[in-house]
């Protein structure tokens, strides 16, 4: 566990690099990492399965507060002022508030 302003934050999580869109590994996977204990799942944009990482997180049934999702800035949105959308449309993706 890392402390970040206040908050444990879990030195290993599960990684979706290269997990495809739709295929549904990457749903099974972080269900099945959130089943035994994960609590911190890593994605990003550019992986293009953050709606698969938001379904699994949905449906495990492990309270939101509990799990960190850790994703990334595309290139693409480098830009000081594509941030805040970049943001909100990972959210949107992941099915997530924060």
């Amino acid at each position: 566990m890392f402390k970040v302003n206040g908050y444990n934050v879990p030195a290993v999580g599960l990684g979706t690099f290269q997990g495809e869109s739709g295929n549904g590994c990457v749903k099974d996977a972080v269900l099945m990492a959130l089943s035994v204990g994960y609590r911190h799942i890593d994605t990003a944009s550019a992986y293009g399965n953050e709606g698969d990482v938001g379904k699994a997180i949905k449906a495990s049934g492990v309270r939101r507060d509990e799990i960190f999702v850790t994703t990334k800035l595309a290139q693409t949105w480098h830009s000081p002022t594509d941030v805040e959308e970049a943001l909100e449309r990972s959210l949107q993706n992941l099915q997530l508030n924060y």
